[in-house]
């Protein structure tokens, strides 16, 4: 189901619990959103669209990846970078990594290990930081 894009910054503040297989419903709801918001982002925490749970979807092409629990094990290569998000309005700047190792389960509850480099990269970053309560 397609989702209302939340703006609330204390709520988005909020670091988020890990995700169970409960939460299943929520990974499709964040698919969703995503695909509905396509022309406008790459990317979704479900903070932002209410669950404070600790999953994330990233468009990579034509398919678009849910990552759940995701942990960033490694990263190399920082850069300096402004970003906008769905959530806020402007655009701010941060520090990023080209090239992140991440630790996920998939959409099965699977584990998975990865690596990402640039722009896909980048999202992951701003995604699990939305997870972790931080706000860019």
């Amino acid at each position: 189901m397609v989702k209302e894009i939340v703006k609330d910054i204390i709520f988005l503040s909020q670091k988020s619990q890990p995700a169970t297989i409960a939460d299943k419903q929520i990974v499709q709801d964040l698919l969703d959103t995503l695909q509905a918001n396509i022309e406008e982002c790459v990317g979704l925490a479900a903070n932002m669209i209410g669950e404070s749970k600790r999953i994330i979807v990233v468009n990579i092409g034509v398919v678009n990846i849910p990552m759940i629990n995701p942990i960033i094990t490694k990263k190399s290569n920082p850069y300096q970078t402004a970003e906008g998000c769905l959530s806020l309005e402007g655009m701010r700047r941060t520090t990023r990594y080209d090239m992140i190792e991440v630790e996920y389960l998939d959409e099965k509850f699977k584990k998975k290990k990865q690596i990402f480099t640039k722009g896909t990269a980048q999202v992951i970053q701003h995604e699990i930081d939305h997870c972790d309560g931080i706000v860019i």
